[in-house]
């Protein structure tokens, strides 16, 4: 049967639309503010690990939320936009750590802004070579980012569509008179 079209309200359509942006600077005004600099020369491999619980965390919460939401499909984009916001901000937090913790890490120091970059392009796949992995620790860091990031974007799509389905499934639908 197919699925019933509620209209919204462009207040509500206009909110839904902004939300995503605004967790999406949310975060990366919250990444500009940690206080990164401190000397966590042995932890950055335990903090990026348990940044990934956490982006595992984010992700389990934000699929119940959706299969609960009234407008499922808004809130898949919400979701998503959070879970990779933060997996990427995650790693460039780890690789202005390690460029902190060693200079020689990647082929120039790198700034908040070039850990994002570098973070963006590697996620991306573009890699355009002008920021490159040096130290074994820097290149584990990009290699992780690399597979959980296709494991990440294969595996969201697939299970925030189930629970966007599982949520029009589960909402009572108006029939027809028979």
């Amino acid at each position: 049967m197919a699925e019933e079209h509620r209209p919204s309200p462009p207040r509500v359509t206009a909110r839904a639309a902004l939300r995503p942006l605004l967790i999406a600077v949310a975060l990366l005004l919250v990444y500009y503010l940690l206080p990164l600099d401190d000397d966590f020369e042995g932890y950055v491999a335990l903090a990026l690990l348990c940044g990934l619980v956490g982006v595992t965390a984010l992700f389990v919460w934000e699929v119940r939320a959706v299969t609960r939401a009234d407008r499922p499909r808004l809130r898949a984009v919400q979701a998503f936009t959070a879970v990779v916001t933060l997996f990427l901000l995650l790693f460039a937090a780890g690789y202005f750590m390690l460029s902190d913790a060693d200079t020689a890490a990647f082929t120039e120091p790198l700034t908040r802004t070039d850990a994002l970059y570098f973070a963006l392009t590697t996620f991306a796949t573009v890699g355009y070579g002008d920021i490159a992995a040096v130290s074994q620790p820097a290149r584990i860091a990009a290699m992780l980012q690399m597979a959980f990031g296709l494991l990440l974007v294969g595996v969201a799509a697939k299970v925030l569509v189930g629970a966007v389905n599982a949520a029009f499934d589960s909402t009572p639908r108006s029939r027809p008179p028979s």
